[in-house]
Order: structure tokens, then sequence, then C-alpha cells
């Protein structure tokens, strides 16, 4: 169920992280690496966390706080509702100084997402969504683009998900291969009708995945994990097992053209 204005809390809050984010220097504001190989994080991923935190649990008090940038404990667990936050997704292009990085926040209720915001301050692009209510761009409906067969189809993927390994035939099927570094503006990208689907082989952190999974159903894609799951957020580890998000025919292509099991680490 969605709770009212909590679709502008969320629209409101990007906003305002894409103020703080654009005030940074992609280039000179500070980074460093994670520990584990988590990859980078820059001050200005931070500075957004920190406001997004502070702001979204002084709205919602009773809401559980999943983020990429705050250390995680089992308290969200025992929420009905939780807020699922990357501050900004795609540090590595933000740092690089490219546009292409996004603010991805979105509220699950029992598990599932109700209310999904993908805000590019650099683009002035803001995807956005509620449960049954459509999905929109800049304030305008979108829509899936509707594609039948998988060969004439725009997948967005990165390389190493074409690998032999993954495919039932011994080889990725035909297709034409775009990419973007932001997991989220992937998912919007293929929401908008930009592009016939987009996948990922690797474990996905529900923080890249919870907005792009409703505005992706919104604009009539099916979107499921690899194994042809629906997508279920709060879970006590919160990885997902890849995303396949596409027209529902291009979907069953791939789907059915995948072998089940053979994540690949490194294939983001």
């Amino acid at each position: 169920m969605l709770v009212p204005d909590d679709l502008t809390l969320l629209i409101d809050a990007a906003q305002e992280a894409g103020r703080i984010a654009t005030s940074f220097s992609g280039k000179d504001a500070r980074r460093w690496d994670k520990p584990e190989g988590a990859g980078p994080v820059t001050e200005a991923d931070l500075a957004v966390n920190d406001m997004l935190e502070a702001d979204l649990k002084a709205a919602r008090p009773d809401y559980g706080w999943l983020s990429e940038e705050t250390e995680d404990n089992s308290d969200r667990l025992g929420k009905e509702r939780v807020f699922i936050i990357d501050p900004i997704d795609g540090t590595r292009s933000f740092a690089e100084g490219s546009n292409t990085w996004a603010h991805a926040l979105a509220i699950a209720d029992k598990g599932r997402v109700v209310a999904g915001v993908i805000y590019l301050p650099k683009r002035d692009l803001l995807y956005s969504a509620a449960l049954g209510q459509g999905a929109f761009l800049n304030g305008n409906p979108i829509t899936v683009r509707p594609k039948d067969d998988l060969i004439s189809s725009e997948i967005l993927a990165a390389r190493p998900n074409l690998a032999a390994y993954h495919w039932t035939s011994g080889e990725a099927p035909e297709f034409g291969r775009a990419y973007r570094p932001s997991l989220a503006y992937r998912m919007a990208l293929v929401a908008q009708g930009r592009y016939d689907g987009m996948l990922t082989l690797r474990p996905s952190w529900e923080w890249d995945i919870a907005a792009g999974d409703l505005i992706l159903n919104e604009a009539g894609a099916v979107c499921t994990d690899r194994t042809g799951s629906t997508l279920i957020f709060n879970n006590p580890h919160p990885q997902l097992d890849g995303v396949i998000a596409a027209s529902p025919n291009v979907h069953a292509q791939l789907y059915a053209a995948l072998k089940p099991g053979t994540n690949d680490l490194r294939s983001a």
C-alpha cells in the first residue's frame, strides 16, 4: 500500500540530493576505496547519504533504512516499510566528471516496492513511479517499447554478460548491445522505451535496482531476477540474483536463452 505523499517525499529528496551532489566537482571530490573491494566512494556520496538519512527518517520515523552508504543492521527487517537508497549510483562515473550517474530512492512495503525515483541531475531526467499509478519521466507518462523479437532488440548489458557459459546454446543470442555505467539508469532507459531490455547476471544490490524495478513494472515491462522470479526486497542479505528486464516477449526470449546458475561476479 502506498502512503499518500510517499512519492512526493522521494521526489523532493532526490532533487535535494541532486543539488548537494552537483555542488561537488566530481573530479575534485575526495575519493577512496571501500574495504573488501566494495568499490569507490566520494565525499559527495556521503554528503547526499547524510541528508537523505536525516530528512527521510525524520519524515517517516517508522520506516526502516537500507542504504549503500550506511552500515546495515537487522533493525529494518522488523519494519513493514523500508527506504532503499543509493545516494549516487555510478560513483565511478561521478568521480570521472561524467553525467550518467543517478540518485536511486525507493520505498518497499512487505518486500514490494511501492514508490521509486531515479534522478540524473546532470541530465535533468527524473523518473518516478508509484504502485498502480504508472511510470513517468519529468512528469510525462512513459511505456516500455513493445518489441516482439530479440534479434532486432537493443539490450543494455556489460560485455561479460555475453560470455558463452551464460547461454544454453554456448553463445549469446544475437541482439544489439549498449551500456551505461549506472544500473539504475539502464533500468530507467528501458522503462522509457529508449532500449528494448537490460540484463545483469551478477548478484545485484537492492539499492541499485529497487526504484528501477517499480518504474519498469509500471511502464509495462517484465522485471525479474535471472531465474525468472519476482524481485522481493528488504532481504537479510540485500542482494538479488541479477536482473532481466524487457517487454514481455523479449524478456521471455532472454530468459529462455540463459543457463541457470552461472553467475559471474565480474559482470556488472
